[in-house]
């Protein structure tokens, strides 16, 4: 029975025909890549352990589609070490070929038999994965065409990457009947829930380093009054605080990096016209000359690696009174245990309140497993996306879920 979300009719993997028996499994293990290119994160390999069983076990054929980073960043890399971590994690041998639709990709896919798992080398080695187009445009794409002739059905399980409208989400779908993977099942219907939860206030924490994304994201929930609270962390704050004229450090090399001047022109208007609504840190954790101190917000020397006491103690104030709450992205540089008071601390206040708390993004996890007990069993939803959760709280179509909607008109209703 497929799943109801936002005026959508997504397909689950109980809908799939009978015909199904080469499928394109679309997953996110997007993970963070240690200096050797060791995977120092498997939290996202073990969230699709469920569905990449179901379908191996009803003997299907998988192949497998992933990315990992962006071209020209550190972490874009080849998947071969995936596939490996992969087979550890599922017990289960999966094949590994250094091609993405090329004629390898397409011989491999031929010969793949029932139960068998082949995972292709990262998407965003091919150009058309990493550009935004309507999924009639994808379906006609190069990568998709050839793909789609060696298979029957699609299904994705990448719900991290469901708000990207890009060839391996959304084009697809519109060349053979699809479905949504048990763990973008269970993030729809999680989501579905906290949608349509009435109680105020509602309390967005939002950092992380997308910032276009979450600007954008943040300009949506003040303009449709979808949140009372927004609570800006990491490097998305010290860009409001650039915004308003702040000195933020060493900081201000990365903000500029990441195109900032268009950005703070957008955050600035942004606090010009919501001041109520949109709150940045008081003060900050900062390492200098290897010496770690507390500064306030406007005397910001050396790199801001945390946020303060004094912006802890308000922002924990008003989670303590939400009643509903979004965290998407930790407040400080978490890989580094000094650096995780703050997330720590307001992870906690918004547990100890009476709020339905949604912790969107894997950086969470090393700090939720930290917590008492008590604590982690107030958790409302870990969700595996963090931008894609947000996109959904805010009300934003979600492009990869529209996808599967068409699908199911065109291939479900004949």
């Amino acid at each position: 029975m497929p799943v109801t979300f936002m005026n959508f009719t997504v397909p689950i993997l109980d809908d799939l025909p009978d015909m199904c028996k080469k499928v394109i499994l679309r997953i996110d293990v997007n993970s963070p890549i240690g200096d050797s290119g060791k995977i120092l994160d498997v939290t996202r390999f073990k969230a699709h352990k469920e569905t990449i069983l179901e379908l191996l076990d009803s003997k299907k054929a998988l192949v497998v589609l992933a990315h990992q980073g962006r071209p020209g960043q550190e972490d874009f890399t080849s998947l071969e070490e995936h596939a490996r971590t992969l087979s550890e994690i599922i017990d289960r041998k999966v094949s590994f070929i250094d091609d993405v639709f090329g004629p390898e990709a397409r011989r491999a896919i031929t010969k793949l038999k029932p139960g068998e798992i082949l995972m292709l080398d990262n998407t965003r080695l091919s150009s058309e994965d990493f550009v935004e187009a309507p999924p009639e445009v994808h379906a006609r794409s190069i990568f998709v065409s050839r793909i789609s002739k060696f298979v029957d059905c699609y299904v994705n399980d990448a719900f991290a990457t469901s708000h990207r409208s890009q060839a391996s989400l959304v084009g697809f779908p519109l060349k053979m009947p699809s479905a949504a993977g048990r763990l973008l099942e269970k993030e729809l219907r999680a989501i579905s829930q906290v949608l349509e939860r009435p109680e105020r206030p509602k309390t967005f924490v939002v950092g992380g380093i997308k910032l276009k994304d979450m600007i954008e994201v943040i300009d949506y929930a003040v303009r449709h009054n979808v949140a009372d609270y927004i609570l800006t962390t990491g490097l998305l704050a010290l860009l409001f605080l650039e915004a308003k004229g702040v000195y933020v450090g060493e900081s201000k090399e990365i903000l500029k990096r990441k195109g900032s001047k268009i950005l703070a022109q957008r955050a600035r208007k942004l606090l010009e016209t919501t001041r109520s609504k949109i709150l940045v840190p008081l003060d900050f954790i900062c390492e200098r000359n290897n010496t770690v101190e507390v500064v306030d917000s406007d005397s910001i020397k050396g790199s801001p690696k945390d946020i303060g006491p004094k912006t802890i103690d308000v922002y924990s104030k008003i989670l303590k009174n939400s009643a509903l709450i979004i965290m998407k992205g930790p407040a400080g540089v978490i890989e580094d245990s000094r650096f995780r008071t703050g997330t720590r601390k307001i992870a906690e206040a918004a547990l100890s309140g009476r709020a339905f708390t949604v912790f969107g993004g894997g950086h969470f996890n090393v700090i939720l497993s930290s917590l008492s007990k008590e604590l982690r069993s107030k958790i409302g939803h870990v969700s595996t996306g963090g931008g894609a959760l947000v996109y959904a709280l805010t009300g934003r179509e979600l492009p990869a879920i529209k996808a599967l909607d068409k699908s199911y008109k065109l291939f479900y209703l004949k």
